[in-house]
């Protein structure tokens, strides 16, 4: 089961802590799929919504196939439905309800030549949280640095 990446939500990590991750389908049109494969997407500042009992990405930019005639050309920042299990939603709604989560994408790929995107249950960082996040990466990277050292 190969996993091919076509994006990554960096910087959802920073902004968030993510508590768990779901697999959702895309629905798509025919020449974004060909913009996904070329690898013309971004997720950065788009976000998950249920609206009307469905799973809704907003905010996702898919750049039109420069191929495709100019009438065909779906919006790049068009709103796209995303299929998750009935109880995956229902799960989604009491927790964004009750305990005051979000849903953020975290990275879009192809997994047996389907668009998937990751979608990631989250709740949102304080600024003091990313600082402290910021330190434990500098530590390690100074400590993987004198290991690296050390060896030499």
């Amino acid at each position: 089961m190969s996993k091919r990446n076509i994006c990554q939500n960096k910087k959802a990590f920073n902004d968030y802590f993510i508590v768990e991750k779901y697999e959702a389908g895309i629905v798509l049109k025919g020449s974004e799929v060909k913009s996904l494969r070329a690898g013309k997407a971004n997720i950065k500042e788009s976000y998950a919504r249920i609206l009307k009992g469905e799973l809704y990405l907003i905010g996702a930019h898919i750049s039109p196939y420069a191929q495709v005639d100019q009438a065909s050309k779906p919006d790049p920042l068009r709103t796209r439905k995303l299929l998750v299990h009935k109880k995956e939603l229902l799960k989604f709604i009491g927790k964004i309800k009750e305990e005051g989560y979000t849903l953020v994408p975290t990275r879009m790929y192809f997994s047996r030549g389907k668009a998937k995107i990751e979608i990631g249950l989250a709740k949102g960082k304080k600024l003091h949280d990313k600082r402290e996040s910021i330190k434990r990466k500098d530590s390690d990277r100074e400590m993987a640095r004198a290991l690296k050292k050390g060896r030499h």
